[in-house]
């Protein structure tokens, strides 16, 4: 079975290895990038099958990428799961109308426990074909 490709786009480097150290050791493949542009480059490259998409990024905001993101019909489909200590309404909103799948808040969640909900919304979905 082939890993599971993580793009972790997370601009403060020190937090970003972590998480990537974290999915690494968990079983994952994980590239971690520090910018909007950098991940809008990576993406169209590795193809991942999840973004973790700091909303707090320098120049162009996570708001911003996934904008370009839903534009991109090849990369539109990818989940992308938002993770950031910036808990505006607002913002949140504005995510989930672009399709985030998740808008985890970074305090709430131990690196343990971002792979961990990341893996759950990774799961395939049984469905019961049974009549």
């Amino acid at each position: 079975m082939k890993k599971k490709k993580i793009l972790i786009v997370e601009d403060e480097k020190i937090l970003g290895q972590m998480y990537k150290d974290k999915f690494l050791q968990s079983g994952f493949s994980a590239t971690l990038v520090t910018s909007a542009e950098e991940a809008i480059e990576k993406v169209s490259k590795i193809k991942p099958d999840l973004i973790l998409l700091d909303i707090l990024l320098p120049r162009e905001n996570g708001i911003g990428f996934l904008t370009r993101l839903v534009k991109k019909p090849k990369m539109a489909s990818i989940p992308v799961v938002a993770f950031s200590n910036f808990d505006d309404p607002g913002t949140k909103k504005k995510a989930f109308q672009l399709g985030i799948k998740e808008y985890l808040i970074k305090t709430s969640f131990t690196p343990g426990g971002i792979v961990a909900k990341i893996k759950q919304l990774l799961k395939p979905v049984k469905r019961d074909l049974s009549l």
